[in-house]
């Protein structure tokens, strides 16, 4: 018996988790959970389904597509561990978590490798026997963001991944990046944006005296830090803290939104719509 995770999103009409569900019953397979919502603003449709059984992938999909309306989007795969790539810059708080929670199957995750641009994290990676490859940044300007992300795009090739992670890696990617990439590049920042744009968030938030810090985790899009949110969170701060204790709280934000937003995308839980998300937790 083999678990499996099908994700439909097609227009709405009557009947459609009876049909769905009817597929799967008739092809011998154990319905265990399902999860529907309608977008009423689109008429759109979109549920989860996770079941059990011998599964041929083909023949199911070819009974669902002969009961969905057209233009249907039929994803069925089987529920399994999700490789990853994680790019970094210098900052540590996110990957180290990653990492943690990697070696001991806190997640659904396989990372195979890490990229930096810079060389720090190389032995925290390396301590628990994963590849880091260190790629080097050598300017800001269009020409050497290109040579960059391509020596990236050849190091990417050698690996198959599912997704790729940005865990505070400082670079802002071009569009010929993103576009290669589309729906499989996560990101994690503070929820500053926009109110705090620039370097030192967190010492422009003291300064504002903010009362809540939070971080989002977003997919990563054309548009700077503006693609489909999967997961936010903030926690409370007040007067007291200063600017170095406000930073050292947003990491744990940061680092916890990031694991909670992967979960939920490596267990297949997300629905990118438009430049929005539908989860079903």
């Amino acid at each position: 018996m083999t678990d499996y995770i099908l994700r439909i999103d097609c227009p709405d009409e009557k009947g459609l988790v009876h049909k769905i569900t009817g597929v799967l019953f008739f092809n011998n397979l154990n319905v265990e959970r399902t999860d529907e919502f309608v977008e009423r603003d689109t008429n759109q449709f979109f549920m989860r389904v996770a079941f059990s059984g011998n599964c041929d992938p083909e023949k199911i999909e070819d009974g669902l597509r002969g009961i969905l309306p057209n233009g249907a989007n039929i994803d069925l795969s089987k529920k399994e561990i999700k490789d990853v790539v994680i790019l970094v810059t210098k900052e540590h708080h996110c990957i180290s978590d990653l990492l943690i929670r990697n070696e001991f199957k806190d997640l659904p995750i396989n990372i195979l490798a890490v990229i930096g641009n810079h060389e720090v994290l190389r032995s925290l990676t390396e301590r628990f026997g994963i590849p880091f490859h260190y790629i080097p940044a050598k300017g800001t300007d269009e020409a050497s963001r290109l040579e960059h992300e391509n020596q990236i795009h050849e190091l990417l090739a050698t690996y198959s991944f599912d997704y790729l992670v940005l865990a505070k890696f400082m670079r802002v990617l071009t569009p010929s990046f993103t576009e290669r990439y589309t729906g499989k590049v996560i990101n994690i920042h503070h929820s500053f944006l926009p109110a705090f744009i620039g370097a030192n968030p967190y010492r422009q938030a003291y300064e504002r005296g903010v009362k809540i810090i939070g971080a989002t985790a977003h997919f990563v899009t054309d548009d700077l830090d503006e693609g489909p949110i999967i997961f936010q969170d903030v926690i409370s701060v007040n007067h007291t803290k200063t600017a170095t204790e406000m930073a050292a709280a947003g990491r744990d934000v940061e680092k916890i939104v990031l694991a909670k937003a992967l979960k939920l995308v490596l267990e297949d839980r997300v629905f990118i719509a438009g430049n929005k998300t539908i989860i079903f937790e």
